[in-house]
């Protein structure tokens, strides 16, 4: 990554309240985070400090208190909700624990939904749903039900959801909570080839150590703060054990 290419995506001393009658929670509290094109970064911290908060904010799926999100440059929460609607259907891709797979449908047709929200043509929809699905490594299961599929193939299928519309940056919320540490790395390692292959960027909040590190750099969030972990990837300061 060429120090001098500009950032992609930048959380700039965000901060996000909460509410709950006359008490408020301050969750972040002036986080700063950057993701450059076609990198992999770590978030990493304690449950409950933030993380998922902070990808929401990211993704604009919630508003910050107070900072900015840049995106391409450009003051995400400037725009009018049409274009914030825009970003997050083609801009920005997003992976979770739980997959969030609709029990009812088929693998293929789970995997259409973003590009049918974006009113794409129905057949269009089924034939890049289908190319997604033989890029992550199912194109033999494209009729299986979620029920039918194990937890990896399950989060297979919401990473084909997440590159229907071609996105430049994937926010995954611990995307590897709910696998066994083989399938945890079969995951990780599959992100990684779509980063070489698509050039696309990784932000991923993980309690993974051992993934985090795998990373191209790493941020800890602690307090609503977050810190870029110095040191080397494969030997990264403060990363527990």
């Amino acid at each position: 990554m060429p120090d001098s290419a500009p950032p992609l995506l930048v959380g700039e001393d965000l901060e996000r309240e909460f509410r709950t009658g006359p008490e408020v929670v301050r969750v972040l509290r002036g986080a700063s985070v950057t993701v450059h094109t076609s990198e992999v970064v770590a978030l990493i911290g304690a449950s409950g400090v933030g993380k998922s908060t902070l990808l929401h904010v990211l993704g604009a799926l919630d508003r910050p208190s107070g900072g900015r999100v840049l995106f391409d440059g450009e003051d995400l929460f400037a725009r009018g909700e049409i274009a914030l609607a825009r970003y997050r259907r083609q801009e920005v891709g997003f992976i979770f624990q739980f997959y969030n797979l609709l029990g009812e449908m088929s693998a293929l047709e789970n995997a259409m939904l973003p590009a049918l929200v974006a009113r794409q043509p129905r057949g269009e929809a089924r034939e890049r749903a289908a190319a997604a699905l033989a890029e992550v490594g199912l194109g033999d299961r494209l009729h299986h039900r979620p029920g039918e599929l194990s937890g990896g193939e399950q989060q297979r299928v919401a990473v084909a959801r997440a590159l229907m519309n071609g996105p430049r940056v994937i926010l995954a919320d611990e995307p590897t909570g709910n696998l066994d540490p083989k399938t945890s790395e079969v995951v990780y390692d599959l992100f990684l080839q779509l980063q070489a292959a698509r050039g696309i960027a990784f932000l991923i909040a993980t309690h993974n150590p051992d993934l985090a590190r795998r990373a191209d750099r790493i941020y800890r969030l602690v307090e609503g703060r977050a810190r870029e972990v110095s040191g080397t990837v494969g030997t990264a300061a403060g990363l527990p054990v």
